[in-house]
């Protein structure tokens, strides 16, 4: 009985297989370890890796471009249009002028100074006023591919400043900001009267790639980008003394991301804020080791208080910010560069009052994404505060270029804003011809500002 059941059962599975043959056609099996299916698989693998890896290198290549580009077009207007009429290689180093020399002084001499400083500004005798990024990198640049100083200043700030706009189109990607918000955003930048300092003998440049480029980094999860976040950090703390408090960004973004119930929770805050914590403790490495060499030169880990305050008359004065006193309400004398910094002062605190009545209006604060934003903020915020604290004693010199850097930073945050919302046609075309009338007057003090730098004038 058992024999024909198993013969109904065997013929009932060869029909089976038969129907499932025919309903998909079998192909002929090849090994695995045959060379020919070993070949087309890591052929397979070998395409698929490459399209991935020039996929990134697509997504990072368009940024670097537009940075490129944009760096060129900085030099080519200030060097060819406005700069002092001479050989080229002397209308190009005119954009070296006032600090840029100090600077020199601190790649071919080194840090130089007797204790205490003597009371007035002479790079020979004290020139410790600087952090040493930028005239360590020029040094490197300077040594290794024999350039002469001044070139070698240049061509570093540039390279940085092409840095700097490569990073904003990198944030422009990142958000998906469509290319109207790109283009006016660059261009509210662009129109800053200080933005030509982007290209100068200075060391703003390199700060505000540095800063853009840690906030990039810092913002992924990634082990290698947080190895980029803290190169960029350590880097930014050894360029400006207000990269210090900027280090701190990770945090900040942590703990609004966070919530504020996790700041109940102290047991919790290795794990909510230890990754955060940490990138900020190494970034500020690039401030603590200047501080470690001054002491161990001189004796004085401050010797670069000192010489801002002893050299340079520069006492910080913490509550200048709340005083009414400090802010200037009158259209300043174009010819007057100390007047135009201590108005730009004025309309940096505006910018902040125009970016905290929009983000924390009751209607849009649910909407805003506002964790996305309170880091780049916040370093604007302590840019702004710690400048105006420095500069408040001596006449807000300089601030000018200082507040170029707040403005950079609250561009950018504001783009994010802007991105969040679709605004009716006519409030855009009122937008854009705000910001493309307020651009031309940026642009126009600008090219008057480089005139006169070029030729040795001072303007911040």
């Amino acid at each position: 009985m058992a024999q024909p059941n198993k013969r109904r059962l065997a013929s009932s599975n060869s029909a089976t297989k038969t129907e499932s043959a025919e309903a998909t056609p079998m192909q002929p099996a090849t090994p695995l370890s045959h060379p020919d299916n070993f070949l087309q698989s890591r052929r397979l693998s070998y395409l698929l890796g490459d399209s991935d890896v020039m996929t990134r290198a697509s997504s990072i290549f368009g940024p670097l471009l537009a940075g490129l580009l944009l760096t060129l077009a900085q030099i080519a207007v200030a060097v060819v249009l406005l700069a002092p009429e001479g050989p080229l290689s002397e209308q190009y180093r005119a954009l070296m002028q006032h600090d840029s020399y100090w600077f020199m002084n601190i790649v071919d001499r080194g840090y130089q100074t007797i204790v205490p400083p003597i009371n007035h500004k002479v790079m020979e005798v004290s020139n410790v006023g600087f952090f040493p990024a930028y005239p360590a990198i020029a040094t490197l640049l300077h040594y290794a591919l024999h350039l002469d100083t001044r070139d070698a200043l240049l061509v570093t700030a540039q390279a940085a400043a092409c840095g700097f706009w490569s990073y904003f189109f990198l944030f422009c990607q990142r958000w998906n900001l469509s290319s109207t918000l790109r283009v006016f955003g660059a261009l509210s930048i662009l129109a800053h009267p200080a933005a030509f300092f982007l290209i100068a003998g200075y060391s703003e440049s390199l700060f505000l790639m540095a800063l853009l480029g840690f906030i990039y980094w810092s913002s992924e999860e990634s082990r290698t980008a947080k190895v980029w976040a803290a190169l960029h950090g350590i880097l930014m703390t050894a360029t400006r003394l207000v990269g210090i408090p900027c280090a701190a960004f990770p945090v900040v973004r942590r703990v609004f991301a966070s919530g504020w119930t996790a700041l109940r929770e102290p047991r919790a805050w290795l794990r909510f804020y230890g990754s955060a914590a940490a990138l900020m403790a190494i970034s500020i490495l690039g401030a603590a080791l200047f501080f470690i060499y001054c002491q161990l030169r001189w004796g004085h880990w401050n010797i670069y208080m000192l010489t801002q305050s002893i050299c340079w008359g520069i006492e910080p004065d913490y509550l200048a910010i709340f005083k009414p006193a400090t802010y200037r309400w009158f259209v300043p004398a174009l010819s007057d560069p100390t007047e135009m910094s201590q108005m730009s002062m004025t309309i940096g605190a505006l910018f902040f009052l125009v970016v905290a009545l929009c983000e924390l209006s009751p209607g849009i604060r649910r909407r805003a994404g506002w964790p996305t934003r309170i880091g780049i903020y916040f370093c604007a915020a302590v840019i702004y505060y710690i400048s105006v604290s420095g500069v408040a004693s001596v006449a807000l010199e300089s601030m000018l270029r200082y507040e170029f850097c707040v403005h950079a930073l609250i561009v950018l945050g504001f783009l994010h804003f802007l991105q969040q919302f679709r605004a009716p046609p006519a409030l855009r075309a009122l937008g854009i011809a705000a910001v493309v009338l307020a651009s031309a007057a940026g642009l126009s003090v600008q090219g008057w500002y480089v005139w006169n730098f070029t030729r040795g004038n001072w303007v911040a």
